[in-house]
């Protein structure tokens, strides 16, 4: 029996590169997005990004877009991001606000 899996839709999220909808009220409402880069500044497309909360715990899970776009929608605080890809792994700690939190997570081989 073969079973195919397709990575970029394995997780169930929505598109990564989508515009945010315009329901999502940004005075109400914090979003964490970015893009996984590599160490020569390419964008990685198929990066597991992690979204763990300040204790460490995973709190959720997105497959980068082609374009190496992710996003999460998340509360106010500290949060870790947390990169898994074939072109290496990359950590970021941010403090996100509401409203949109931009951030450049970068990765490097192991």
């Amino acid at each position: 029996m073969n079973i195919s899996l397709d990575l970029a839709d394995g997780c169930g999220a929505p598109d990564q590169s989508a515009p945010i909808p315009a329901s999502v009220d940004l005075e109400k409402e914090t979003v964490i997005t970015g893009i996984v880069s590599s160490a020569d500044g390419a964008p990685v497309a198929g990066a597991y990004v992690r979204l763990l909360d300040s204790s460490g715990e995973f709190t959720a899970e997105v497959v980068s877009s082609p374009d190496g776009v992710f996003r999460f929608f998340a509360a106010p605080g500290s949060w870790t991001l947390r990169a898994l890809s074939r072109s290496g792994n990359g950590d970021l700690t941010l403090d996100a606000t509401r409203g949109v939190n931009e951030v450049a997570l970068s990765v490097a081989a192991v």
